[in-house]
């Protein structure tokens, strides 16, 4: 890589170490573009490491750097990794027998374990998805299957217009649901219309008497044949109170989805259980292994409380997924006909930890954003912007009294900005009742109050730094 040593990170890691190479997107482009000269001649595999060890690796993102604490992602736990470069080396296709005997058949023991692990009814299943945005689609599909079931037709023959009133069609979902929903209902042909959203109480949970205002004063105009649980908010980490809101789905006869992709591994966790009651009577739940277990992408899970309603998906073929085929073949439960053997990093690594230490891996980053949320209460140039539920924490930071609504804004944004381009931190911004947030994640086992101080001091001292008399915005 040109100029190596201007990016160069610390071999040792660290805290002191860079995040990336702190390289712009032209420098970036410049030191990848040897990468993709796909010449007439090919490179010796020897060369081709070096290219891609000095070109791209100095500018990908240090997962297990303990300045990292923006995102979900995480450094490949090492039985994971075992899983992973087996299942690589391997290439298996596993959605069916006759490609993988091995692998399909791994894939449903794991799938069947894991509803036992999470104590889902004894009818429940579950199949691998290349993401918890595809897995929620598919959740969305099924419920709108089963609702055109009940008006009498196959939405798998007719779509959605065999309605009679398509734009009818609704579905309840916090104010702070994934961006995904919107993806799914685009796909399902819905359009973002259908989406209803509902306001977050002071916790940022969805609030519950206005979701049932909703309902009553809109049913006779929509028809809600879906409701949307977030276990784990992507904005704050909030849960959702699935418990009566699947009270509510019984009333209005409702398929409910919980969106678990971030929070639901959290169930597991003592203390934090009981947030995720309820979760037996949901319809279908989104998990994402791959965000707080440290399990390679992709790594995505839609759970269903029958397993009977996997047959919605069921497409066959003369030569694959065969009607009359007697082995038992994944790929009938979700749309790829091709997927990789995504069940055997997570099957390593839950064997290589144990459930004991799986359970204190959860716990530590928990602890840790709940010990800062507690140790900010007294701080009056950090404004905490809830109380969180699990492993983020959303707050502003005001160095100085007196200050603008604007200017505070406006810090938060420059705040964020300085802190990716130093190199050393990274912080996420949201946006939450209309104002920007900086937001704290923790999913690194590792993770310790004591970091997360460091950060927030690192915040306020540059926000004390650029908000002086001259502070202007835009800076």
């Amino acid at each position: 890589m040109e100029n190596s040593s201007e990016y160069s990170s610390d071999p040792q890691g660290g805290a002191h170490s860079p995040l990336y190479s702190g390289a712009t997107p032209e420098q970036v482009a410049a030191d990848l573009a040897p990468l993709i000269d796909f010449a007439a001649d090919g490179l010796p595999l020897d060369e081709l490491r070096r290219l891609i060890e000095g070109q791209l690796l100095p500018h990908l993102m240090d997962y297990s750097h303990p300045g990292f604490q923006s995102m979900f992602n995480g450094a490949a736990e090492a039985g994971a990794l075992l899983g992973a470069q087996v299942a690589l080396a391997a290439n298996q296709g596993v959605t069916n027998w006759q490609v993988s005997p091995g692998g399909a058949m791994l894939e449903e023991l794991c799938v069947g374990a894991l509803c036992r692990l999470f104590d889902l009814s004894p009818e429940s299943d579950a199949t691998f998805m290349y993401s918890g945005t595809y897995a929620n689609q598919q959740a969305l599909y099924l419920a709108l299957h089963r609702h055109a079931q009940r008006a009498g037709f196959d939405l798998a023959q007719y779509g959605v217009s065999g309605f009679d009133a398509p734009e009818r069609l609704s579905i309840l979902v916090s104010a702070d649901a994934h961006f995904s929903l919107r993806h799914a209902v685009r796909m399902l042909g819905l359009g973002e219309h259908a989406l209803m959203s509902v306001p977050v109480d002071e916790n940022r949970r969805i609030d519950l008497d206005t979701l049932r205002e909703i309902i009553y004063r809109c049913r006779a105009t929509h028809d809600f044949f879906c409701m949307v649980a977030t276990a784990g908010t992507t904005a704050t980490g909030a849960v959702d109170p699935i418990a009566p809101m699947a009270d509510l789905c019984g009333e209005i006869g409702a398929w409910l989805h919980v969106d678990g992709a971030y929070g639901y591994a959290y169930k597991l966790v003592p203390g934090w259980s009981h947030l995720f009651v309820g979760d037996r009577r949901a319809d279908s739940i989104t998990w994402d292994p791959h965000k707080q277990l440290s399990i390679p992408i992709p790594n995505s899970l839609l759970f269903l409380r029958d397993s009977d309603e996997f047959a919605r998906m069921a497409l066959h073929s003369a030569y694959f997924n065969r009607a009359d085929d007697p082995h038992p073949n994944p790929g009938l439960k979700s749309p790829p006909s091709t997927r990789p053997m995504a069940a055997l990093p997570l099957v390593s690594s839950l064997r290589h930890r144990g459930l004991d230490r799986i359970v204190s891996d959860l716990q530590a980053p928990l602890a840790a954003i709940r010990d800062l949320a507690s140790e900010l209460e007294s701080r009056a140039e950090i404004q905490t912007c809830h109380t969180p539920d699990t492993g983020i924490l959303c707050l502003r930071v005001v160095p100085k009294p007196g200050m603008k609504e604007s200017e505070i804004d406006e810090l938060q944004h420059l705040l964020y900005r300085r802190t990716l381009a130093g190199g050393r931190r990274a912080v996420a911004i949201t946006t939450l009742d209309g104002r920007p947030a900086l937001r704290l994640v923790a999913v690194d086992p590792t993770a310790a109050l004591q970091q997360f101080l460091e950060t927030i001091h690192e915040l306020v001292q540059l926000a004390v730094e650029v908000s002086g008399p001259h502070f202007q915005q835009g800076d």
